[in-house]
């Protein structure tokens, strides 16, 4: 019944957003509930079984999770989908479990996949009633999340079905997002309203992922469909607020080559990583590809924003996505029904000038060497996925940063080595106080490595000073030097901003716009 409703949804909404153009104001802050530093992984019922979930089929998956490698691998949510409820609340007005699905009951069942390692997830929609026409949470919002709470709950997917008596979507989801928070319990909370309501401005403060479209199917033109929304949301995403282009389909109505590069693009995204195979019954290409460590580790690394699509020539396209460590993931992508060569070069996924940089295969599991050309044949539905590093800007490298707007470099004022010395521009001239190199903690050193560019106390405020100080490994001494010439303070999620062009002009940290003042180059 979902699975209807959801695909027409599914064809009118990436339909319907494909063509448009999304300007993004300043997006909501993140919500600060802890969780969903790193995108979410783990496993949902629906894509496979639908209505037909039960207290067996979730103890048996919580058991292959473990035995498979996947909770090895970072899979930690097992998540419950609709339809687990009986149709009515009772006389005290709480949800009840199935009796004849869930006989044991949510508590008992909770304490079981707790047993394993695992968390456990549940269902509900904020309308009256869910999509499948079970109870649902509008109205019942305090009296749900307590009765989750205590069952041990620890994940919410929160749907967009039901009547909304007239209530606006931000309000409905933030109503659940406080009730979650009263409970006292860490409940991860997945926004699932399809991309609707303009979302992608209030889902960062009230939800730690929210779906960008309608649900995904096991097809190729389903996957490749919701891939086109994506770009457009990629200035949102940041730790414990991630865009949700639904759960995974590998292995479920894909090919293995299809699989793959559905997971590669996933991974490259910051998507939450949700199976929705039967686990159960998986060949050992799916569990191969849903363990593939390699590019799990590119999902769950935040290198300052999630990957995007830089080249499209049609049937082919370029995806690429900024690593802490200065490297760059590249997805060599082939849409169309033949093999053919699917080629990049490094100084277009944004890497400086070197005779040679290292290449990683995330698939073949080797690494190999390049002038500056990436290039491979791709099969038909497939991708190629690489860790590219060498040249400005990566591990080991020293360089000077030119700022766009004003052509001048990035400077500590006065050649000071001391202790809060404000970084500051200043005509280029190649001296040490001009000069940073990039470590694989993703610090930018400077002085013979003995100072870090640091953002004072700490701060997470547009405004906050820049300047160096001894490298001590906080967050505050991390930055992301992007391919498109942004360098995002990792603490804050905010870029290095001049603001102004004349010689001494401090720098700070502001919300990242994409202006000149907010754009370096690598010298």
């Amino acid at each position: 019944m979902k699975r209807l409703l959801r695909a027409a949804l599914t064809a009118v909404l990436v339909a319907a957003v494909v063509p448009v153009v999304l300007t993004l104001a300043a997006p909501a802050q993140a919500l600060e509930n802890g969780l969903g530093r790193t995108p979410q992984l783990g496993w949902n019922n629906w894509n496979s079984f639908g209505c037909d979930v039960n207290e067996s089929l979730v103890r048996q998956t919580a058991d292959v999770m473990v035995s498979s490698g996947m909770a090895a691998a970072g899979y930690t949510y097992v998540n419950i989908d609709d339809c687990w409820s009986e149709w009515n609340r009772d006389a005290g007005g709480n949800l009840v479990a199935s009796r004849t699905k869930f006989p044991s009951g949510m508590k008992a069942l909770a304490d079981y996949v707790h047993g394993k390692g695992l968390k456990i997830g549940i269902y509900s929609s904020a309308g009256l009633t869910t999509c499948a026409g079970f109870p649902a949470g509008l109205g019942n919002e305090q009296r749900d999340a307590d009765l989750w709470a205590s069952w041990g709950i620890d994940y919410l997917k929160y749907d967009n079905c039901g009547d909304h008596q007239g209530r606006t979507a931000q309000d409905r989801y933030t109503a659940m997002r406080d009730a979650l928070a009263r409970t006292g319990r860490p409940i991860l909370f997945a926004i699932c309203n399809w991309g609707n309501d303009n979302v992608v401005q209030w889902g960062a403060a009230t939800g730690n992922s929210w779906r960008t479209t309608g649900d995904i199917e096991g097809n190729w033109p389903s996957v490749m469909g919701i891939l086109d929304a994506q770009p457009r949301y990629a200035g949102a995403s940041r730790p414990g607020a991630w865009n949700d282009p639904d759960m995974l389909e590998v292995g479920h109505g894909l090919t293995d080559t299809e699989s793959r590069a559905h997971f590669s693009l996933w991974a490259l995204l910051n998507a939450p990583l949700l199976a929705g195979n039967d686990l159960r019954t998986m060949t050992a290409a799916t569990r191969d590809i849903l363990t593939n460590t390699e590019v799990i580790a590119v999902n769950q690394d935040w290198g300052g924003r999630q990957g995007n699509r830089i080249v499209d020539n049609g049937n082919t396209e370029v995806w690429t996505k900024p690593m802490a460590n200065g490297s760059v993931a590249v997805v060599l992508l082939n849409r169309g029904s033949g093999a053919t060569t699917v080629s990049t070069t490094a100084a277009q996924i944004g890497l400086g000038s070197a005779s040679s940089y290292s290449v990683r295969d995330l698939w073949a599991h080797t690494t190999g060497t390049s002038s500056g050309t990436i290039s491979t044949s791709v099969p038909s539905h497939g991708a190629a996925m690489y860790v590219v590093s060498g040249g400005g800007g990566n591990p080991g490298s020293t360089f000077s940063l030119l700022n766009n707007e004003s052509a001048r470099c990035l400077d500590i004022t006065g050649a000071s080595q001391a202790n809060g010395a404000l970084a500051e521009i200043w005509d280029c001239n190649g001296q040490a106080n001009q000069r940073f190199t990039a470590t694989t903690a993703g610090e930018l050193r400077v002085y013979d490595s003995t100072k870090c560019l640091d953002v004072m106390g700490g701060g997470t405020a547009n405004g906050t000073a820049v300047a160096i100080w001894d490298c001590n490994g906080g967050a505050n001494q991390r930055f992301t030097v992007n391919t498109d010439g942004t360098i995002r303070a990792v603490g804050s999620a905010k870029c290095l901003d001049a603001a102004g062009t004349a010689n001494g002009t401090k720098t700070v940290i502001w919300d990242c716009n994409g202006g000149a003042r907010q754009r370096w180059t690598r010298a």
